[in-house]
């Protein structure tokens, strides 16, 4: 597992872009929230997977920009699959599990 922080909208539209070659994973974290530190246990788990983190309260903008790139309501905490520069699949709160994501990943990719 890696957690790359993304933290300029110029960054959130390269994954956008890069999500034509392979789906991207995209985690939107709050540092103050109990909810969100649970989801961030489970999305530490994805050992195989690289994943994009938002910190909510350091990067508004980029969050705000999710928000408008994608059609829907912030929440954090807030996980999305990017697939060819659109929403394949996305969750919040308690929602955001390996089990979850991994499944979705798999139904993504085939």
């Amino acid at each position: 597992m890696s957690f790359n922080e993304i933290s300029q909208t110029s960054e959130l539209e390269q994954l956008f872009s890069q999500s034509a070659e392979k789906p991207v994973i995209l985690f939107k974290h709050s540092l103050t929230c109990p909810i969100s530190h649970a989801a961030y246990e489970e999305m530490s788990n994805l050992t195989k997977e690289e994943i994009s983190l938002v910190i909510v309260q350091d990067a508004r903008p980029v969050s705000n920009e999710i928000a408008t790139l994608t059609g829907i309501r912030h929440e954090s905490p807030q996980a999305f699959i990017i697939s060819d520069g659109k929403v394949a699949w996305h969750a919040s709160h308690y929602e955001i599990t390996k089990t979850s994501v991994t499944r979705a990943l798999e139904e993504i990719k085939n």
